[in-house]
């Protein structure tokens, strides 16, 4: 019977979350909740050298707001924890002496200059790969080449040392990507890889395979960058004595910059003028603030069916998917193997969508607090009468006030082009009359009625309705074209609509 299925999400808290690491979470809560498994959230924070004060806090808060449920981990608790990397260093020590006990791992007491007389020495004789490894090893300063009673006498003088991973020679490294097939690497093209660093604490390579094997990690979902590094995790498990256990991978593909040329970086994202990070970050040292999508206006739903698109495709034509689809539809050998461009348009068509979905009610505080901010007076009916009239017409749910200006302020200027081109004497006998009938309009100012008033009123006046409507719209509101005009009107009110006929006419 096979284990119940346990991925985890192991960011790093140096800054804040590329929307990279957010699909790759996502991925990873999909595949869990499709095959009824768990979802870990593991920090990887071992390179104190990079830690950022409040990246862990901003992971969490980010998580959460997309809607991924994490069911261990940190901020939640489990059987396996702690589950912040550094408060783990006493079990990466205890498999790292193992490694050197059963000869599979070495110590290394080189120094920086060194390692960096090494390289310089590699590569001035062209040698393929300037790195520390089966062959060079033996030239460096480490157990392998010294005496074991100076090696003692070093470590109890508490000289500083690395401890490396005694690589192969000879022999291939296979492994079977759920995404990509069977990648085969042969182990000179591996190098002998820091497992512990100077200050005790583990490389990415050692801490995430124990953690992964303590945590009983199934399926290891994680971005195409760390492909390189797989073959050397394969070998970690088979040293380790886990092989029988080891997680199956899936190696995604990258997110690419808008043209499609590339991974996409920051510096795309600001020469696009669009987020890449999930919510706002400030940076604590500089204070320089990073636009995020949350506060960009977009909703966690139409990111989250975005991102799942990018690189999976469900095999039919439906692109609008709840949570609960996504979930139902997912499949980790649907995921492709080449680079997803980033469309930030199509990012936007999704918000557009969600926005159309989104009840009148709940978008209705954000105009009227915008509104009374710019000093207009706006109830929260009106306001979700405005919200109904424009929220099919615009991309973001603060857009909608924007999309309003007509609502709220009467026209002082008039598209000359309409002008020019409707502005005649038809149009001014049908501005006239149609005020006429307002003043003595004593009903419900709503559309149905307004739209009959207006019919009427042109019928009478033998006036044809569809070649002033332009003109009457014109002196409305200013513009040429726009939402529903009888709509429009209901909001504006009755008296507001008589005093813009009038002055239109007056200015006109």
């Amino acid at each position: 019977m096979s284990s119940p299925v346990r991925v985890r999400f192991a960011p790093s808290p140096t800054g804040p979350l590329h929307i990279g690491g957010v699909r790759t979470a996502l991925y990873n809560y999909l595949f869990a909740r499709k095959m009824g498994g768990k979802m870990l959230l593991r920090i990887e924070d071992t390179d104190q050298n990079r830690f950022v004060p409040g990246a862990e806090e901003y992971i969490l808060e980010s998580l959460r707001w997309i809607g991924i449920e994490i069911d261990e981990g940190q901020g939640v608790g489990g059987p396996d924890a702690p589950y912040r990397q550094s408060e783990r260093k006493e079990i990466y020590q205890k498999e790292a002496q193992r490694l050197i006990d059963e000869g599979k791992a070495y110590y290394a007491f080189d120094t920086a200059e060194e390692l960096d007389a090494m390289r310089k020495r590699l590569e001035q004789a062209n040698a393929p790969a300037a790195q520390y490894n089966a062959i060079t090893r033996m030239q460096m300063r480490n157990s392998l080449t010294m005496k074991a009673d100076d090696v003692k006498a070093r470590i109890e003088a508490g000289d500083p040392f690395v401890i490396r991973l005694k690589t192969p020679r000879k022999e291939e490294v296979r492994l079977n990507d759920l995404i990509r097939g069977w990648v085969t690497v042969h182990s000179s093209a591996i190098d002998d890889k820091v497992l512990l660093k100077s200050d005790g604490l583990p490389t990415y390579h050692l801490a995430n395979i124990v953690d992964d094997h303590l945590m009983g990690i199934t399926h290891v979902i994680r971005g195409e960058e760390w492909l390189p590094s797989a073959p050397l995790h394969v070998l970690l498990y088979r040293y380790l004595g886990w092989e029988s256990t080891m997680p199956q991978f899936a190696h995604l593909p990258l997110l690419l910059k808008p043209e499609g040329n590339g991974k996409l970086s920051k510096r795309d994202a600001d020469l696009g003028g669009f987020p890449i990070f999930p919510l706002q970050w400030t940076d604590p040292t500089t204070g320089q603030v990073a636009r995020g999508f949350r506060e960009d206006g977009y909703l966690p739903e139409a990111l989250v069916n975005f991102l799942a698109l990018l690189g999976w495709n469900p095999g039919t034509e439906q692109e609008l998917f709840t949570m609960d689809e996504l979930i139902a539809t997912f499949d980790i050998a649907q995921v492709h193997k080449a680079g997803a461009r980033f469309d930030i348009q199509k990012a936007q068509w999704f918000n557009h969508q969600y926005i159309r979905q989104r009840p009148d009610s709940e978008l209705a505080p954000t105009v009227q607090q915008q509104a009374e901010a710019a000093g207009f007076a706006c109830s929260l009916e009106k306001a979700e009468k405005i919200v109904s009239l424009l929220k099919g017409r615009v991309n973001f749910a603060h857009e909608i006030f924007t999309e309003a200006s007509t609502i709220f302020n009467a026209p002082t200027t008039y598209d000359e082009a309409i002008v020019a081109a409707k502005w005649n004497e038809d149009a001014i006998r049908a501005v006239t009359v149609f005020r006429d009938a307002l003043q003595t309009f004593d009903g419900d100012f709503v559309a149905d009625a307004i739209k009959h008033t207006l019919s009427d009123t042109m019928q009478q006046a033998g006036i044809k309705q569809g070649k002033i409507m332009q003109a009457m719209r014109l002196a409305l509101t200013g513009l040429g074209a726009g939402p529903d005009l009888m709509l429009t009107l209901e909001i504006i009110g009755k008296d507001e609509t008589i005093k813009r006929l009038e002055n239109a006419l007056s200015i006109l």
